[in-house]
C-alpha cells in the first residue's frame, strides 16, 4: 500500500471526505465530519493513525511489530500503523475498515 492507494480506499467509502485541517502535510480522512484515519505526506515511510477498540489495540500492538500507540493521539483509543511490509494489504485495510466503523454515525431507527 502507498499513499495513493491508501487515499483512494479512503475515498471510497460512503460520506468519506478528505481535508488538511493541521496544516499541508497532514492529511485527515473524515466520515460525516469525524476524523478515522490521519497520515503525514512528508513521512520517508507511510503510517497512518486509526481508531481502534482499547483492547483490540493493545492486542494487535503485541501481535504486530508495525502496530504502535496512535502518534500524537489517544494512545488508549488510537493506534498508529507503520505501512513496512509486516501487515499485508488486507490487514491494513481490515484495520482502516475497522477505524470508519468506529467513528461513523450509527443510523438511529425511527419510530413507527
Amino acid at each position: 500500500m502507498n499513499i495513493e492507494s491508501l487515499r483512494n480506499y479512503c475515498l471510497s467509502k460512503p460520506d468519506v471526505e478528505e481535508g488538511f485541517p493541521f496544516g499541508p502535510e497532514t492529511l485527515v480522512m473524515k466520515v460525516e465530519g469525524k476524523i478515522f484515519l490521519l497520515t503525514g505526506l512528508d513521512n520517508p515511510v507511510l503510517s497512518f493513525n486509526v481508531k481502534c477498540d482499547p483492547d483490540k489495540a493493545i492486542e494487535l500492538r503485541e501481535e504486530f511489530s508495525c502496530v504502535l500507540p496512535g502518534y500524537h493521539m489517544n494512545k488508549k483509543h488510537w493506534n498508529t500503523i507503520v505501512v513496512d511490509g509486516t501487515a499485508n494489504t488486507k490487514q491494513l485495510i481490515e484495520w482502516i475498515d475497522d477505524s470508519y466503523d468506529l467513528v461513523k454515525p450509527k443510523k438511529k431507527k425511527s419510530k413507527s
